[in-house]
């Protein structure tokens, strides 16, 4: 601590340490019960949650490399949970949608997300989940994000 910068301190640094301890966490769990990958949990619930997307799409949503997220097609396309289709107007472009048995994991996997999101709300407690949820709301809105925008 030289010049007075303390990294513990750091919120960007506490954030990033944060998420990343409570998405393994949570990781350790769809891995033992899925057998999912991270990359293929993110492109998993963005479908999931938004429906058909592109590969860009998709880790524009998820906030991921473009090689992470063609593995991960790949790999849940190898499962069956999803199908990539020829774009009509663009060939260069595939629109990527989950299939039945794919939206039935996704059904699945979400409910092992609301056990899990539950047990932090538990864990954490009402009073510090609703700061939680401010501070977040404030972080997000500075950087130009919006719940409705996400």
């Amino acid at each position: 601590m030289a010049n007075g910068f303390e990294l513990d301190g750091f919120i960007p640094y506490r954030l990033n340490r944060a998420s990343e301890l409570v998405s393994l966490s949570f990781a350790r769990q769809y891995k033992q019960e899925f057998d999912l990958t991270r990359p293929e949990w993110r492109t998993l619930a963005a479908l999931g949650s938004v429906g058909v997307m592109t590969a860009k799409d998709i880790g524009a949503h998820s906030h991921m490399h473009k090689t992470k997220v063609s593995r991960a097609v790949q790999a849940l396309e190898q499962r069956h949970w999803l199908k990539r289709v020829p774009s009509d107007t663009d060939r260069r472009f595939e629109q990527i949608e989950l299939t039945a048995l794919g939206r039935q994991y996704y059904q699945k996997i979400t409910l092992l997300a609301d056990k899990y999101q539950e047990t932090v709300r538990m864990t954490l407690g009402q009073a510090a989940i609703r700061h939680l949820d401010l501070a977040l709301a404030a972080i997000e809105a500075s950087a130009g994000l919006s719940r409705k925008s996400k």
